[in-house]
């Protein structure tokens, strides 16, 4: 349980003690929207409160969960959405983590497939052929990125109509699988290119396996992440939902 910061006004450095950040980390994060303005006192000294020990600690869950750029841009958000518009944000988090692992699972089968030159019992067989448009939707990624992965020599579709309409089997959209998680883990392309020629190589298939459980790891330390920032982000939204209700309430009186 994350404790509960003590009454305000704090200081900075009660904040960035509280926090774990550095004073100046605390005033950074407020310079650049992470924290709410905190107003000044007499003597020109910044006086937070409770609310912007929360957002730092919400701040560093999402900042791990979905990196520092996006948590940026979220948190301030969050603090002027509406509750159900910021449960929606958050939840939308969760849902993007779930999609990479189940992706980052599937690529896993088609590697198990590949290994074993036939598709492991017990598990889902992609039977169908798919359309560029549908793979890129199960991927979730652009149809152009996968023409672009077929220029680079990655996936290849198995059939081109007449038309020029790409029609992929499941051996190839078990290699777009494959694909897509090596490149969510951050592999250029060349590296991609490299693991992709190995995988009827005993060397290449365990270092693949490797790179998978790696990713895997790294989703559910990022899922983890955002769970222990949950307390500190519902305290985020309700206290910006109490601000505007107080100020509606002055508007009417």
């Amino acid at each position: 349980m994350t404790d509960e910061p003590a009454d305000g006004p704090l200081r900075t450095a009660d904040v960035a003690r509280e926090t774990g950040y550095s004073v100046q980390q605390v005033r950074d994060l407020e310079r650049l929207g992470v924290l709410p303005p905190a107003p000044r006192s007499g003597n020109g000294y910044r006086s937070y409160a409770p609310v912007h020990v929360h957002a730092l600690r919400a701040y560093r869950g999402l900042a791990g969960a979905v990196g520092p750029v996006a948590a940026r841009q979220l948190l301030p958000e969050l603090r002027t959405a509406t509750l159900a518009e910021a449960a929606s944000a958050v939840g939308a988090v969760h849902v993007r983590l779930a999609r990479e692992r189940d992706e980052a699972l599937r690529a896993q089968q088609a590697l198990r497939a590949i290994s074993a030159e036939a598709d492991v019992p017990g598990c889902e067989r992609e039977t169908d052929a798919m359309t560029i448009t549908e793979l890129a939707a199960a991927l979730g990624v652009r149809p152009s990125t996968l023409r672009f992965w077929e220029q680079e020599g990655l996936v290849s579709p198995e059939r081109v109509t007449s038309l020029r309409a790409r029609r992929y089997g499941p051996q190839a959209i078990g290699a777009a699988r494959i694909v897509a998680a090596l490149r969510g883990s951050g592999h250029g392309i060349p590296a991609v290119r490299e693991i992709m020629g190995s995988l009827h190589r005993i060397d290449g298939l365990e270092e693949t396996r490797r790179i998978l459980q790696r990713r895997l790891d790294r989703i559910a330390a990022r899922t983890v992440a955002l769970l222990l920032a949950g307390a500190d982000l519902a305290a985020v939204v309700t206290s910006a939902e109490e601000t505007t209700a107080t100020r509606e309430g002055r508007r009417r009186s």
